[in-house]
């Protein structure tokens, strides 16, 4: 100290990033514009930067134990700015804090470590001092949460931060409303809310349409409600599955179990043929012509 070579130039790694990085990744992955970027001491100071500076870049941060000391709290004096007069909806930003607070006093602690004005505990109040300006200025969209390590240490805190950020910055994604799920008394019109306020809050976080669940989780739903002989139901389900599915042959031939229960065989018939023209499976074939000898029948 003081460095005496170049150093910092986020604004030059943030650039390739952007016009670099994602686009290379997004050329060769199926992936979405839905990102996380998890940076941990100085990365962690990379993460903050670049939410504050390029916040379109990702949609989660989650800094780890950031180095929000450096260059005399630079970060912070830009926080205050852009905290207060930029939008962050739709952000989400997760901070760490180990349990080293003074690298000579274990009697530091973090309910006196504010009052510590020595260099050896300012990686610590800078990083407290951050949290307290994301919290002043709560109004501004960004969904902040802060936590304490004190049995981590600055090398041992990126294990149980990174698993403890991704749930809370996924905290939204939880399954809501299991229990109407999983109730035979929830009547299909209560089902159906349910299913679409999900899809819609799905559609709100990520900023484009997905399936609100699993393909497995709808096909098993469809098929417990015929067991259970609500119809209705199971044909809701398998609509919807259909929907959210359109290229899934399962979804058709589950349809067409559906239809084949309640003796309807030419629309049984009708959804065997779009699975069969979407998955040639010997099986499809021969339940084809199954089904045509039960229409011709009938």
């Amino acid at each position: 100290m003081p460095f005496n070579e170049e150093n910092g130039e986020a604004d030059i790694f943030s650039d390739f990033i952007e016009a670099e990085l994602i686009p290379f990744v997004e050329n060769k992955y199926p992936v979405t514009n839905f990102r996380t970027l998890i940076g941990h001491s100085y990365g962690g100071l990379f993460t903050i930067y670049t939410l504050i500076n390029r916040p379109e870049l990702f949609s989660n941060y989650i800094a780890i134990d950031p180095s929000l000391d450096w260059d005399n709290q630079k970060l912070l004096i830009q926080a205050r700015d852009q905290f207060s007069s930029k939008n962050y909806k739709g952000k989400s930003l997760f901070m760490s804090l180990s349990g080293q607070l003074h690298m000579q006093k274990p009697e530091v602690t973090i309910d006196n470590v504010m009052q510590d004005t020595s260099d050896f505990t300012l990686f610590a109040r800078s990083n407290m001092a951050f949290s307290e300006i994301a919290k002043l200025n709560d109004k501004n969209g960004l969904d902040f949460n802060w936590k304490f390590y004190p049995k981590d240490l600055h090398g041992t805190i990126p294990f149980p931060s990174i698993l403890d950020g991704l749930i809370t910055v996924f905290e939204w994604y939880q399954w809501e409303n299991t229990d109407k799920f999983n109730s035979p008394d929830t009547p299909k019109e209560e089902l159906f809310k349910v299913i679409k306020y999900r899809e819609q809050k799905l559609q709100n976080h990520f900023g484009y349409s997905v399936p609100p669940y699993p393909e497995d989780i709808l096909n098993m739903s469809g098929y417990m409600n015929l067991d259970m002989e609500q119809p209705e139901k199971a044909k809701m389900f398998f609509e919807f599955l259909i929907g959210y599915y359109p290229k899934s042959a399962n979804a058709y031939d589950s349809m067409a179990d559906y239809y084949e229960r309640n003796n309807d065989y030419d629309n049984a018939l009708k959804q065997m043929i779009t699975a069969y023209e979407l998955n040639n499976d010997d099986a499809y074939k021969q339940r084809i012509q199954i089904l045509k000898e039960k229409s011709q029948r009938d």
